[in-house]
């Protein structure tokens, strides 16, 4: 069934793809990012060209995660154009490369924005409107850093996921009454396909910086990513993930997984997660809350 589709941060990785697929895979797909008219604006011309030499419905759509008031207008726009919206996904995000100590608490603080107060925005735009038509899909792409193996120099990174997961866990059970879903789709760590090691950001305190660059940890930053390499696996493509999102938009209403992970190089997230999410159903059971596990109605 074709659905009106937005994702946030679709100019490049996990988001493009995942916008292509879906558009692919029949659904009318709103690609959000900011600066269409600017920086991204090459972006909004391949998707158009993807639109046309596909014959699919792939628009974008000016969405800067970081204001609210862009936020508003965007929804307000998939919704004057499209007339309804079902699946949000919640896909932007920004990564940061360093020793934890030599990031300042403002970089911290910017990347707890992208990372986490975007779901908060976009959320804030869009529920009205799922919450008025008694159906819909929010859909969260995680990461394996929450609960896997958590490498050092990322902790601001790992932090930030950490606190999205924790929204979209508590979200699932707020939102169940209302007859929405949520998915939580964690990814693992993937060193080529997407931008997120090329464009990580780095340590504003650079004598900070310095000082774990020639002391004790002088050669920890390519240890880890030599690590990072090692643990890799060879033909591990990022279309897994887009894939993988696609499948789960396209599973019947009511039936779709809480949490669906594609971690080729394995790296524990999904073990650590089973024992916590079994821990939270047996909680709201417990609760008498069990409703609140998944939506009861169908369409």
């Amino acid at each position: 069934m074709k659905q009106v589709i937005v994702i946030t941060g679709a100019s490049s990785g996990f988001g493009a793809l995942t916008a292509r697929e879906l558009a692919k895979a029949g659904h009318i797909v709103y690609a959000s990012m900011r600066d269409i008219a600017g920086r991204n604006a090459s972006q909004v011309e391949a998707a158009k060209k993807f639109s046309q030499e596909n014959n699919v419905d792939l628009r974008t759509v000016e969405l800067d995660v970081t204001s609210q008031e862009s936020s508003d207008a965007a929804i307000k726009q998939i919704i004057a154009e499209a007339g309804k919206l079902d699946v949000v996904i919640h896909n932007a995000g920004h990564m940061v490369y360093g020793p934890a100590e030599a990031f300042t608490p403002e970089q911290l603080a910017t990347l707890y924005d992208v990372n986490v107060l975007s779901t908060q925005r976009v959320n804030r735009s869009a529920l009205p409107i799922l919450r008025k038509q008694g159906t819909g899909l929010v859909l969260w792409v995680g990461s394996t850093s929450t609960r896997g193996g958590t490498p050092p120099y990322l902790a601001p990174y790992f932090a930030a996921k950490a606190g999205m997961d924790a929204m979209a866990v508590s979200y699932a059970a707020e939102l169940a009454r209302w007859n929405i879903e949520t998915s939580i789709i964690v990814p693992g760590a993937y060193t080529s396909g997407t931008n997120h090691f090329a464009n990580a950001g780095s340590p504003a305190d650079k004598e900070r910086l310095a000082e774990y660059e020639s002391g004790a940890t002088s050669t920890l930053a390519d240890d880890v990513m030599k690590g990072f390499a090692a643990t890799a696996v060879p033909d591990a493509d990022v279309i897994e993930v887009a894939e993988a999102i696609v499948k789960v938009v396209d599973m019947p209403f009511g039936t779709r997984p809480f949490r669906v992970h594609i971690d080729p190089a394995d790296d524990g997230a999904e073990v650590v997660n089973a024992v916590a999410d079994r821990i939270r159903k047996e909680f709201l059971k417990a609760m008498g809350l069990a409703d609140l596990l998944k939506p009861s109605k169908t369409k």
